[in-house]
């Protein structure tokens, strides 16, 4: 019989999934991002999740204004199954008028991007608007439409506009890049509070930081001989806390994100992905984990 594949179903009784963002997230923070104002520090902690990115890819690029910094990266194909790579771009910044950013942190580790950006004042002498909110996590960054226009151009220098497909002069929440600044989307309006109902539903939506390929957390691959492959991603897991088991004919997968320098908190993924025999052997199961994604190939008896 063919190794068939089981699709993410809703984890609560009211049919909503617990976060939009990944069909597999079963507990921790929600959504693509997180902003963590650090009030000892006065710096901003900015978590990105870019699953299957490689650390040398990489590239921080200060805006000349020194109010934004643009994140882009790759995720290479890793096995000849998947589908593409994924290119990934992503921005944060400053919404007041009296600083600037003066330094920028970076570390990349299991899928995921992390910021410390720090911040200096320039204009001692007008009202200053600084606070936890100065960073670009809120809807006030909606009023930079000028500077990012001009980090969308910056966008353009990696990734033409034949290879985006988009539009920079495209405000819309899905059609342009830097959309989440723009307050017109729940990651850039609502940050990652766990208990906003923005981050549930019925749907899971698309990755905003996907450039280029697929923007969905899994993909599946059925192979003629009735063989299954499955790309599942869980930024944050690091390689040795993915599991997979195989009970009563279900395969399930399981990955564990402990929490890393400012996160909120660890998040934990799970869930039935494929139906095999009963009397299936699990040591037939090849299991690939690197970069916060889980790739497994189940043959066919």
């Amino acid at each position: 019989m063919p190794i068939t594949h089981i699709t993410p179903a809703p984890q609560t009784q009211d049919g909503f999934y617990y976060a939009t963002n990944n069909p597999y997230q079963l507990n921790g923070p929600r959504g693509f991002t997180e902003f963590r104002y650090l009030e000892e520090t006065t710096d901003m902690f900015v978590r990105l999740d870019f699953p299957g990115i490689v650390k040398d890819s990489v590239k921080l690029l200060l805006d000349p204004s020194k109010k934004a910094v643009i994140v882009i990266g790759d995720a290479p194909k890793e096995h000849v199954h998947d589908s593409s790579g994924r290119k990934y771009g992503a921005a944060t910044g400053l919404v007041c008028d009296c600083c600037e950013i003066s330094d920028v942190q970076c570390f990349v580790g299991d899928g995921v991007v992390r910021l410390i950006l720090s911040k200096k004042e320039i204009d001692l002498h007008g009202p200053s608007s600084c606070g936890s909110n100065s960073f670009g996590d809120g809807p006030r960054m909606a009023n930079a439409v000028a500077n990012l226009l001009a980090l969308a151009r910056i966008y353009r220098q990696f990734y033409p506009a034949d290879n985006i497909g988009r539009n920079p002069q495209d405000t819309s929440a899905s059609g342009h890049p830097l959309a989440h600044l723009r307050g017109l989307n729940p990651e850039g309006r609502r940050g990652t509070d766990p208990l906003d109902p923005s981050f549930t539903g019925p749907v899971i939506v698309p990755h905003p930081s996907v450039l280029e390929g697929p923007n969905t957390a899994y993909e599946t691959k059925q192979f003629q001989n009735g063989g299954l492959f499955l790309r599942i991603d869980m930024p944050g897991v690091p390689r040795e806390n993915f599991t997979v088991t195989v009970e009563g004919g279900d395969v399930t997968v399981i990955g564990l994100a402990p929490p890393a320098m400012h996160d909120s908190s660890g998040r934990y993924y799970g869930g039935k992905v494929a139906v095999v025999p009963a009397d299936y052997d699990c040591r037939l199961i090849k299991k690939i984990t690197k970069h916060g994604v889980i790739r497994i190939i189940i043959p066919a008896r």
